[in-house]
């Protein structure tokens, strides 16, 4: 990529001070060009400029770092495609609350780096990996006490934070969540149905706050799943086989197209949500003692 005219000025100027001795202003220089996101490398009798990367590249998924200082409550997003969208959503959850954002990309990072500043981190990661293991990275490299995973289509229209925040401190429940429901025992667990807030068998990844320790302890979220679909379900139902409490809740958010599902292969999407659900159906199907009181 090659620097605007407006940051090769600034080299030029650099160079001269240089030249000059004026170390002093060829720092600052330095660092009016660093700030506009480039890095200016010396060479013989002139200078080279590459663009800054401002994101985090890890070459795998089990080489990812702790991205975070610790911290309360954390939000994360996966993103796959449809770039804008979640810059979209970064800029709603920003309207309303400063939590720490952590994107994790799963492909070439494109117009994501231009968010990125001191609350909002993007980490790129340079192998395949499925939604399963790019949400077990976030729960194991975020380092904050609570975690949010949410969906990119999900938007903020008010301060989502504060009361799922007030719910997870009271240490009553594992998880709190916008959307959910109870598993229908009629059809045998073959499906769920909302019924609105309150205490649920599971919790949906289009908003889900987590105690984050609790998830890693009943091991996060299965690395089978290659997709995100059902994913889901099975922690909710891990947590709740360990005796862990989900609230479902009314919260200031909204669903803009949900490109992870309406823009996906669809024979992908229905062949790897089934082997999501096969799998909770064969751990779990029939062990009615773990699932909320019915309402």
């Amino acid at each position: 990529m090659t620097a605007p005219d407006s940051i090769w000025n600034l080299g030029e100027e650099r160079k001269v001070a240089r030249a000059a001795k004026d170390f002093a202003l060829a720092d600052r220089l330095r660092d009016e060009i660093a700030a506009a996101g480039w890095d200016v490398i010396d060479i013989a009798g002139s200078f080279e400029l590459h663009k800054r990367i401002r994101y985090i590249l890890t070459e795998t998924i089990r080489s990812m770092k702790p991205v975070l200082d610790e911290c309360e409550i954390a939000i994360s997003m996966i993103v796959s495609g449809f770039q804008d969208d979640a810059i979209e959503t970064v800029k709603s959850i920003r309207a309303f609350s400063d939590a720490p954002i952590v994107i994790l990309c799963l492909e070439e990072v494109g117009p994501l780096e231009e968010i990125v500043d001191e609350k909002t981190i993007v980490v790129k990661v340079v192998e395949d990996c499925g939604w399963g293991q790019a949400a077990n990275a976030l729960l194991q490299n975020v380092n904050s006490e609570y975690l949010v995973i949410m969906d990119p289509s999900t938007r903020f229209t008010g301060d989502a934070i504060s009361p799922v925040l007030v719910e997870l401190k009271e240490g009553a429940f594992a998880a709190v969540g916008w959307r959910g429901g109870l598993i229908n025992l009629d059809d045998d667990w073959r499906s769920v149905d909302d019924k609105g807030d309150g205490e649920v068998d599971v919790l949906f990844s289009y908003f889900l706050a987590l105690d984050r320790q609790a998830a890693l302890e009943v091991g996060g979220f299965n690395s089978r799943a290659i997709y995100y679909r059902n994913a889901d379900i099975e922690l909710s139902l891990k947590l709740r086989h360990a005796s862990g409490h989900l609230l479902q809740m009314d919260l200031p958010l909204t669903q803009d197209r949900h490109h992870g599902y309406h823009d996906v292969d669809v024979t992908f999407r229905e062949v790897q949500s089934k082997k999501n659900y096969d799998r909770i159906l064969e751990r779990f199907r029939g062990k009615n003692a773990i699932l909320s009181p019915r309402r």
